[in-house]
């Protein structure tokens, strides 16, 4: 269960770097379960460590099997040749549908009493045509909730010669690779022929191919018909390696082709038995230059600099397509994804999940019972994803985070189930917009100093401060007291405000001196104060975050609103310096002034600002600290450029 209630990603600029990919979970699991149903004994190298090998793992063990991990990715399984040491059991599978199904057909075949359950999700995904098709070759397999579904009661399997059965392969492979794996188990002749048109082929193969590391050979017609002859018994092939997860390798590859690259990842390439190692294939239809190996690939961006759309049977990459529907935020024209039915029944409706989240970012999205169709928007929406409990949804997601603003991910603990390290491995390939935030007391010339290096380097300016002086100028001119801390908020979400060079504007009104009055100075002073004001204020901050970079300048930049800024600056100077520095800017305005109050002002808004309980006035623990009393602006300048340019 999700712990962290969101990650927030910053705008990404660019990607670029060396990724070693964990196991694969499909290959993980099977060679888990056939190493507990052979002859001997087998040490799996580089197994994947995530939810969905933990519920096999449980699972094996409350079996009565033997497993040990000598080192942190390799585990020694003793088999026992088909002979289950428990004979009852209540499992608990999680949503692990390469746990869920494979175990199903297993346990019902072998013989004994097992209870197995799942999340609330996965009771929801069909298991109907698995079970009818295991009741032909004997299995005594009970509904305990809705026909068709999970959980499950098998009893001891009923005496039967039957050695034909039909199963479908329109809804999951996953019910064709039980029958498989579980076969051996029956000792006679099997054949199982398919109906309907078998998805995810890949996944098979997958299959078949560690049944034959196995010591089993499956001979088949096609797609249509499948064969295990009598006698057929799997013996350990002693060690054993997990090749890297194809799927995982996705979304770092589109990193590659969306952010310039090279994006290289290892650990499965050219010689992978693995179908979704074909998504590169669709990503080089998109224009990606892509360099393979046998144990490796590369992903860079186009010659052009633009993907193009492509319209794509998908049936051979199922869950790599998904990557595909977020890469067509960037592409140019309409991509269209097709012969992707199981997306519906995976750990969410993938269709219409991903239809949903794509809308938010601003996608065109049609969608149908087997296709999705997306238009990129002209610009990418920061947006707040929802995962839906699905890992898939939240590691392709990420890559939205090369639009304009960034992205919330909601519940990004999900990625445990293959992947609980995705997020610090994509922030390790991944270069954000950077921002050089600069804070300080009043008066202390962090906003001159802002304003000249963001000339300098041509990146953005924020001047925070002024937020929050507009917000107290449109509280006057509205009649909002300013300790209606709702009210206050409510206004600050709906501000009109647009920032030109050093023009600021107010509701399409050039608003100019009377942000620096002291007036507005209080009144950003106690609007600043207010915790729901400082919420609803913090995203249309983060919002000035775009390409090529920022530079912000207020009170809290680097320890609230930019924490991962790449430069931190805290500029002071003394009260009696600040106050000086304002009375001449007031006076060269024509504006009256008094420097003995001013000075008095300045020490209780320091007074106020530092003890606030929201956001206090603080250096942050990492900020480089100047203190321009007796410095010049422009060497105050020089000092943050040379800071910048070390990072």
């Amino acid at each position: 269960m999700s712990v962290t209630p969101y990650l927030d990603l910053p705008p990404l600029l660019s990607a670029a770097g060396l990724v070693r990919l964990p196991g694969s979970k499909s290959i993980s699991n099977r060679i888990l379960l056939l190493s507990a149903l052979a002859e001997g004994t087998t040490e799996i190298r580089d197994v994947l460590l995530s939810d969905d090998t933990e519920r096999m793992f449980d699972a094996l063990r409350i079996l009565g099997l033997k497993v040990e991990q000598p080192e942190s990715r390799t585990f020694r399984v003793a088999g026992c040749g088909g002979d289950l040491p428990v004979r009852q059991a209540e499992l608990f599978l999680g949503n692990a549908g390469t746990a869920f199904r494979p175990l199903t057909a297993a346990l019902a075949l072998a013989g004994g009493d097992y209870r197995l359950t799942g999340v609330a999700r996965m009771h929801e995904r069909p298991i109907g045509d698995l079970v009818d098709a295991l009741r032909i070759l004997g299995a005594n397999v009970k509904y305990l909730g809705n026909e068709g579904f999970p959980p499950l009661q098998i009893a001891m399997p009923t005496p039967t010669a039957a050695g034909r059965v039909n199963v479908r392969g329109d809804v999951s492979s996953q019910f064709l690779t039980a029958l498989l794996m579980a076969a051996p188990l029956l000792n006679r002749d099997v054949a199982i022929e398919v109906t309907g048109e078998l998805i995810s082929k890949p996944y098979i193969e997958i299959t078949l191919a560690m049944m034959a590391r196995f010591g089993v050979q499956v001979r088949r017609e096609g797609w249509r018909s499948f064969h295990i002859s009598a006698g057929s018994r799997y013996v350990s092939p002693g060690t054993i390696y997990v090749e890297g997860d194809a799927s995982s390798a996705s979304y770092f590859l589109a990193a590659g082709a969306i952010g310039g690259g090279a994006v290289r990842i290892e650990g499965v390439g050219s010689d992978s038995i693995q179908g979704d190692i074909r998504f590169a294939e669709a990503l080089e239809k998109m224009g990606a230059r892509i360099v393979r190996g046998p144990n490796w690939m590369e992903a860079a961006a186009p010659a052009s600099g633009k993907l193009q759309a492509i319209d794509l049977d998908c049936n051979h990459i199922p869950d790599a397509a998904m990557t595909l529907a977020v890469a067509a935020l960037f592409a140019e024209g309409t991509t269209v994804l097709r012969n992707i039915a199981s997306w519906r029944v995976k750990e969410t409706d993938r269709i219409a999940a991903m239809a949903t989240e794509l809308r938010k970012v601003g996608a065109g999205v049609e969608e149908g019972a087997d296709f999705i169709r997306v238009t990129p928007p002209e610009q990418i929406r920061h947006a707040a994803i929802d995962t839906y409990d699905d890992h898939r949804m939240a590691m392709c997601f990420s890559l939205a985070a090369f639009g304009a603003g960034g992205l919330r991910i909601n519940e990004p603990d999900c990625v445990a189930k293959t992947f609980p390290e995705y997020f610090e491995r994509f922030r390790e390939i991944t270069h954000a917009v950077p921002v050089i935030a600069i804070d300080g007391p009043s008066a202390s010339g962090k906003g001159t100093v802002a304003q000249k290096v963001a000339g300098t380097l041509g990146f953005h300016f924020l001047d925070s401060g002024a937020l929050y002086r507009l917000l107290g100028l449109a509280a006057q001119q509205r009649n909002i007291p300013l300790d209606a801390e709702a009210d206050l908020a409510e206004l600050a979400r709906q501000l009109d405000i647009r920032f030109e060079g050093e023009a600021i504007w107010l509701d399409a009104v050039c608003v100019g001196d009377e942000l620096r009055s002291e007036v507005a100075g209080a009144a950003a002073s106690a609007v600043a104060a207010l915790p729901q004001v400082r919420a609803a204020l913090m995203d249309r901050q983060r919002a000035f975050r775009r390409a090529p970079g920022l530079v912000a300048d207020g009170r809290d930049m680097a320890s609230v609103v930019f924490p991962d800024a790449a430069t931190k600056i805290f500029l002071t100077a003394s009260a009696e310096a600040r106050a000086e520095r304002r009375y001449k800017q007031l006076k060269g305005k024509g504006m009256s002034a008094n420097i003995a109050a001013l000075l008095q002002d300045i020490q209780a808004r320091d007074e106020r600002d530092t003890r606030r309980s929201t956001a206090p006035l603080q250096q942050a623990p990492d900020a480089s600290l100047l203190d321009t009393t007796n410095v010049s602006i422009d060497q105050a300048v020089q000092f943050v450029l040379d800071r910048y340019r070390l990072q």
